[in-house]
């Protein structure tokens, strides 16, 4: 894992590459490099992970290509074998000359090749040509801005701000879907000027300023294919092999694990390849807990870590979130509002403190196969709405006086029932959205200036273009798509890259591999989803391993407790915000609208926490862009 920056064709272009990597130390503090080769220079920091010597720095050159490189190949072993067969010499071990000599043999017709997580810049210095390269799921981010016939990219849009600031502009469209979602999608950039370079996609920027773009893997195709598929298959053992080739590395490994099901599977997996294994897991303070109803995580990740010899580590959740927020928001380089990035980034600082490098997670399962509550819940709407009226009314009535929390406690259950009643009579893309978005398309209309209700349209209609781009028939493999289109690059990915680099740390997802969701879009719908139980072809092949009390419990929560440190650290900042806040200065959004959040979560009738704790991270981002702009 590292960090990659690089100009094209731009005025002060070398100078501009040094400061651009220099943002980038975080992401590699084990080494650094730059390549200049007339117009086009390239930077590097280097995290070593595989192949510790100098064989293994970059930029890497050898015989007229030139590479700068983020992240892992994990099929890099089967490759050095076919190409070797073919003659070829290798000076070293990593998979950075693997891939550089797969580039030259096959180029852009070879991508479909590589199984890992990567982007990177290749330059010919024949043709003069650069190529920038993202991998087939978004994993690794690459961000870029085209001026001319020049462009300049980075591994993180704070880079590029730092450096253009001056003459970026805030796209206010992005802002909207970041309050809807609480997070930018993946085809949109936070500045007007900037762009991420789509998942399993590459972009060719030739001297005389031509750009030639390609796609190489298709998530819509996959999916597809999958459901096309009738042969049979080991879940199991592909999500083994998966777990085994993650593990591929120089340096020490560890874990998350959080007592789920995803988590324990891959401790399980991992332990029995590296026995001893260490692990990382997360607890809160007693009454933080309490307030938010969590379920107690803890004590099966420790039934998990004894059951299989694992070296657990507990790191309690008890942040000094004041100091923490603006902290997050800037590594998290767009608005996210999900407070999960503060658990990782802890997680990660402590492990790196005790010498890991590296730390396997479980992200990327429940969108999948089908494991959120959303899922159930969107398949029960459909049962929900043949239910006559003058029952579901009632209910209905009696759901919308209960509170979600007392001054003491929370009611997790009450919560649930809200949001299931605010999406269930909905059809079927406008309720999947609603299920877990922020706000219905009146009220982020209302939250907002209303000289921005065209965005809020452009946004919606987005979601249900993407939604809709497909010929699946399976209505829980439609869902799975959308997540694993829009709410796993766009939230899970993002934010677990962001915040694990942030602590010099690498984060491998072994669920997210292309076997891997090859073979979950194999599994029709009705075996994921199995009655009332979400995930259920995943925890078939877990009982290989895990026992029944881990594969079948209660879905825990990798979150945190929002609504304590909004009645508690949080309360005085969110009272600024709403009151003084760049957003409200700038006309962006009302305050009488944010007061009407503010007000309804204090009363405990609706739990606006997530909605307050995003317009927090919003604000940060904000006034960290306006800064960029003047400075």
């Amino acid at each position: 894992m590292c960090g990659i920056a690089g100009a094209y064709f731009w005025p002060d272009g070398g100078p501009l590459t040094d400061r651009l990597t220099k943002t980038l130390a975080h992401r590699g503090p084990d080494g650094s490099g730059r390549y200049d080769h007339g117009e086009v220079h390239l930077g590097h920091r280097r995290l070593s992970i595989v192949d510790l010597t100098e064989t293994g720095a970059q930029p890497m050159v050898k015989d007229g290509l030139a590479l700068t490189y983020n992240g892992e190949l994990y099929n890099a072993p089967e490759l050095r074998k076919e190409l070797e067969a073919s003659g070829v010499r290798f000076r070293g071990t990593s998979d950075t000359e693997v891939l550089l000599e797969a580039w030259r043999k096959w180029g852009t017709e070879g991508l479909h090749r590589l199984r890992g997580m990567f982007a990177f810049g290749v330059f010919d210095e024949r043709s003069g040509e650069l190529v920038l390269v993202r991998d087939q799921l978004g994993i690794k981010p690459l961000f870029l801005v085209r001026r001319g016939k020049g462009v300049a990219f980075a591994s993180e849009l704070k880079a590029l701000a730092a450096e253009l600031g001056g003459s970026l502009t805030v796209d206010d469209t992005a802002l909207v879907a970041s309050l809807l979602y609480y997070w930018v999608p993946d085809g949109r950039c936070a500045f007007r000027e900037a762009e991420k370079l789509p998942p399993g996609s590459w972009a060719r920027f030739r001297p005389n300023g031509d750009v030639e773009r390609g796609t190489f893997w298709s998530l819509r195709q996959v999916a597809e294919e999958g459901a096309a598929y009738e042969g049979e298959f080991d879940l199991n053992a592909v999500i083994e092999d998966s777990t085994r080739k993650h593990l591929i590395a120089d340096v020490p490994v560890a874990m998350f694990l959080s007592g789920g099901l995803d988590s324990s599977y891959l401790t399980a997996l991992a332990a029995r390849e590296r026995p001893g294994i260490s692990a990382y897991t997360i607890g809160f303070r007693a009454e933080d807990a309490k307030f938010e109803a969590m379920p107690d995580d803890l004590m099966y990740a420790k039934k998990v870590a004894a059951k299989f010899g694992v070296d657990l580590h507990e790191i309690e959740i008890a942040p000094q979130v004041l100091d923490l927020l603006p902290r997050m928001t800037y590594h998290l380089d767009e608005p996210i509002g999900d407070p999960a990035a503060i658990n990782s980034y802890l997680i990660c600082t402590a492990a790196r403190e005790a010498g890991v490098k590296v730390m396997l997670s479980g992200m990327g399962a429940d969108e999948l196969f089908a494991g959120y509550r959303k899922h159930l819940a969107n398949k029960i709407a459909v049962q929900y709405q043949r239910v006559p009226g003058l029952v579901r009314r009632p209910v209905e009535s009696l759901v919308d006086r209960l509170p979600v929390a007392t001054s003491k406690r929370g009611f997790r259950s009450v919560r649930f029932a809200k949001r299931f009643l605010s999406f269930a009579e909905l059809p079927e893309e406008t309720a999947f959205r609603r299920s877990y978005t922020m706000y219905d398309q009146a009220e982020l209309a209302g939250l907002l200036n209303p000289d921005l209700a065209g965005a809020v349209d452009d946004v919606i209609t987005e979601h249900a273009d993407t939604y809709h781009d497909n010929t699946l028939s399976d209505f829980v493999n439609r869902m799975c798509l959308a997540d694993s289109r829009l709410f796993l690059p766009g939230l899970n990915l993002a934010y677990t890259d962001r915040s694990s680099m942030a602590a010099s740390t690498e984060v491998r997802t072994p669920f997210v591999d292309i076997e891997v969701v090859k073979a979950a879009f194999r599994i029709p719908g009705d075996k994921k989803i199995v009655k009332r139980q979400g995930k259920m072809a995943l925890k078939e092949a877990a009982l290989s391993i895990l026992p029944a009390e881990i594969v079948h419990r209660p879905k825990g929560l990798f979150s945190a407790p929002l609504r304590a440190w909004m009645s508690r650290d949080l309360a005085p900042l969110v009272r600024e915000v709403t009151n003084e806040g760049e957003l409200v200065k700038a006309g962006f959004l009302r305050r009488e609208a944010l007061q009407k959040l503010v007000d309804e979560d204090a009363s405990g009738q609706q739990d606006r926490s997530k909605h307050l704790w995003h317009i927090l991270t919003l604000e940060y981002w904000y006034r960290g862009a306006v800064s960029a702009r003047t400075t």
